[in-house]
């Protein structure tokens, strides 16, 4: 038997790396059009002018590329009457317990509610960002839904940058995590105490195939 399940292909690899790359880039130049104090970032992008040429297309290619990855991976993040159980569990997420915690699948509560968030955000930074997108768009609205959009274009930002810090940290938590989206494997002691319903799923498909 293989030591190692994969778990991610190299297309689902490259498809996440995109977006990652995309997301510094968008978030990079719309923090240097976001405030004076942070205009100096605007040097990476060879200057105010082009950074602000450059910002909507990189977030146009972001939504694109995420929406992509969120077509492959929906199914795996619906709802289950396990994920509330899990949520009540917290301390015992927190403390590493996770023998005492409902049978997970390929996604935990945790990673179920940021891939819906991060769709939500996406989704809100796209429509503002078309509404406040002066070269193409902004004529066609009046000034308080522009006003409007920028806020909430703003606000759907943060929350998107503090929920890929979040995604960040818990895959350095998770040992072997970030390892999984690099080479698109994990052991099977990783996949049996992080994921148990999701092995049982593998190994199941497995033995089915001899």
């Amino acid at each position: 038997m293989n030591k190692h399940i994969q778990r991610y292909t190299s297309s689902e690899r490259s498809n996440h790396w995109a977006v990652a790359i995309l997301f510094v880039l968008a978030g990079l130049s719309g923090l240097a059009l976001f405030h004076p104090a942070l205009f100096w970032l605007t040097h990476l992008f060879g200057g105010g002018a082009w950074t602000r040429i450059l910002h909507p297309f990189l977030g146009v290619a972001m939504f694109l590329f995420f929406l992509f990855m969120a077509m492959r991976f929906a199914h795996h993040n619906r709802w289950e009457k396990n994920d509330g159980q899990w949520l009540r569990q917290w301390k015992d997420v927190v403390a590493n317990r996770e023998d005492k915690l409902p049978e997970v699948g390929r996604y935990n509560a945790g990673q179920k509610i940021l891939f819906w968030v991060l769709l939500l955000s996406m989704l809100v930074l796209l429509a503002t960002g078309v509404v406040i997108w002066r070269q193409y768009f902004s004529h066609l609205f009046g000034i308080d839904l522009i006003r409007l959009a920028a806020l909430l274009h703003a606000f759907a930002a943060w929350v998107l940058i503090c929920s890929i810090i979040v995604h960040i940290y818990a895959g350095i938590w998770v040992k072997g995590s970030i390892g999984a989206m690099l080479y698109g494997w994990v052991s099977r002691g990783w996949a049996r105490k992080h994921h148990p319903g999701w092995y049982k799923e593998v190994s199941k498909g497995e033995s089915g195939k001899h």
